[in-house]
C-alpha cells in the first residue's frame, strides 16, 4: 500500500516536472516556497497582529498554533515516519530550489501555513479572515512544484496544521476569556 502511494506521488511529481513547470510559473513558486521557510511569513503576521490591541487576540492564536503545529510536525511526526525526500527516491526528479536533508512527511511549510491560516480565519471570521488560506495554499502547493515534497506530504501537513490550530483555538477560547487589551486601550477604542 505504501509503495503504491509513493509510486503515485512520484508520478504526480514527474508529471508536474514534465508538463507544468514553465518560465513564468517557476519564479512565482520559488518565491512562494521561500515565503514559507521557517514559517517566517506567519511569524511576522503573528507579531504584527500582537502589536495592535484589536488584533492582539488573533496574534496570540497564530503564535500558539504555529508553536504546537511545528512541535507536532517537525519534532514528532517527521522523525516517526522518516520518509525520504522525493528526489532521493525518484532520481529523475529535478529539484529547483536548494534540496533539504530533513525528512519529507509531513510538510512543515503546509503545516505552519494551514495552522496560521486557520487561526487567522478563526480570529477574524466574518471580517475576511479566510483570505489567509490563499497564501497558505500557494505555499503548500509550491513545495510540490519545486520537487521538495510529495502531494501526500503536503496534504498531511495541511491536516496536521489544521488539527493543531483547531485544538489551540478551542482551548484558548475556553480558558482565555480576555481580548488581551488593557482597560485603557479598550476605552480609547470606544
Amino acid at each position: 500500500m505504501i509503495q503504491a502511494i509513493t509510486e503515485l506521488d512520484g508520478s504526480i511529481l514527474l508529471f508536474i516536472q514534465e508538463h507544468l513547470r514553465n518560465p513564468v510559473l517557476t519564479p512565482v513558486m520559488k518565491f512562494a516556497s521561500w515565503l514559507g521557510d521557517g514559517g517566517m511569513i506567519w511569524i511576522v503576521a503573528a507579531v504584527i497582529l500582537l502589536i495592535f490591541p484589536r488584533t492582539r487576540r488573533g496574534g496570540l492564536d497564530v503564535a500558539l498554533c504555529l508553536a504546537l503545529a511545528s512541535a507536532v510536525n517537525n519534532l514528532v511526526l517527521k522523525n516517526l515516519v522518516a520518509r525520504p525526500r522525493p528526489f532521493i527516491t525518484f532520481t529523475e526528479l529535478e529539484v529547483i530550489i536548494e534540496p533539504l536533508t530533513s525528512y519529507s512527511f509531513p510538510s512543515g511549510h503546509a503545516c505552519s501555513s494551514f495552522a496560521a491560516a486557520f487561526a487567522i480565519a478563526w480570529a477574524f471570521r466574518g471580517k475576511g479572515g479566510a483570505w489567509a488560506y490563499l497564501p497558505a495554499a500557494l505555499i503548500a502547493l509550491s513545495r510540490i512544484y519545486v520537487g521538495i515534497h510529495y502531494l501526500t506530504d503536503v496534504l498531511a501537513g495541511a491536516l496536521v496544521g489544521t488539527l493543531c490550530a483547531w485544538a489551540i483555538c478551542a482551548l484558548t477560547r475556553r480558558f482565555i476569556k480576555s481580548d488581551l487589551m488593557t482597560r485603557r486601550e479598550r476605552e480609547r477604542l470606544r
